[in-house]
């Protein structure tokens, strides 16, 4: 597989793409040396995001936003 310089890719985006989309992998680098590849890749196949998944199976304590103790409040900025 050849790999396509950084000029020529530049020059040609749209038409490397178009050939990755029909399943060629593109590799792209310079003096030989490949540093990127273009690949086609199915955007329908992304998870979809599913909202509440945790809901009800966390559990936050009412002291929750209530001041830190000296003593802990002390240990988290290092004092002893």
């Amino acid at each position: 597989m050849d790999v396509i310089s950084m000029h020529q890719a530049k020059s040609s985006l749209s038409q490397l793409v178009a050939r990755a989309e029909k399943g060629e992998t593109i590799l792209i680098g310079a003096y030989g040396k490949v540093q990127a590849k273009i690949v086609a890749n199915d955007y329908s196949e992304a998870p979809k995001k599913k909202i509440g998944v945790l809901a009800g199976k966390l559990h936050i304590p009412e002291d929750f936003d209530h001041s830190l103790s000296d003593d802990v409040l002390a240990e988290f900025e290092g004092k002893e």
